[in-house]
């Protein structure tokens, strides 16, 4: 290799490199963000900090994001509402029961939602909401809504094919979703700041909240219902 291909191959190498680099600053971004925000809410945090922990200039940010607003919203539609298509798409290919399917969606909730950082968002907005009510407004559009939608169609499922009890699913959809919040605004709060582990463990928590709720919905023989398992302890 000559010296001119030599210096042609490591210019574009370096080239190659900053477009990867470019390329994964938004995903950065978003990451250094959500850890701030979760960490010291939305007004505290400032676009200096996020940029400082992404490891680019806050001019490099904005050219991203053009205000701190738009960096949360951009947040939360890449940790939850950029996922309701895909959660929607399992309650529409789901086969089993549906008492089997509720307990799937709080612990795959759980697993993807509540158990990362992104569960301090929920308790971010309850903390901040009247202060910012343009972000509370799409919270409640982009979060809250479609999460009691795919929750109330869940349940009116289960209603449909004879496996739960006739019910006002409005209503119900809060019994379903009261425990999950509950269990976020514990994590990010009393859970972590004192070791309440063998009081309260997240799984064994929503497992128990569902068995309360489903013996609550079910109808004694539910068609294709799994039985409710006996409390073994």
């Amino acid at each position: 290799m000559s010296l001119s291909q030599f210096i042609s191959a490591k210019k574009a190498d370096v080239t190659a490199k900053r477009e990867r680099r470019k390329e994964a600053r938004p995903g950065e971004l978003l990451d250094a963000a959500l850890d701030l925000f979760v960490e010291k809410g939305f007004a505290a945090t400032h676009a200096e900090e996020v940029a400082k922990r992404a490891g680019v200039s806050k001019g490099t940010l904005f050219l991203y994001f053009q205000t701190k607003e738009d960096l949360f919203k951009a947040v939360v539609r890449a940790n939850i509402s950029g996922r309701f298509q895909e959660w929607n798409d399992e309650l529409a290919h789901y086969e089993g029961s549906t008492p089997a399917l509720l307990r799937h969606f709080v612990t795959a909730w759980w697993e993807r939602v509540g158990a990362t950082r992104a569960s301090g968002i929920t308790k971010l907005m309850m903390s901040e909401a009247r202060n910012f009510p343009e972000l509370a407004a799409f919270y409640q559009r982009e979060v809250v809504e479609p999460g009691q939608d795919l929750v109330r169609r869940i349940l009116q499922r289960g209603v449909d094919r004879g496996e739960f009890r006739p019910m006002d699913t409005n209503q119900t959809v809060y019994c379903v979703l009261a425990p999950m919040i509950f269990l976020m605004i514990w994590k990010h709060s009393v859970g972590a700041c004192v070791n309440s582990a063998h009081l309260l463990v997240p799984e064994d928590y929503l497992a128990a909240q569902m068995e309360t709720l489903l013996h609550g919905v079910c109808l004694p023989q539910a068609a294709g219902a799994a039985p409710i398992p006996e409390n073994k302890t």
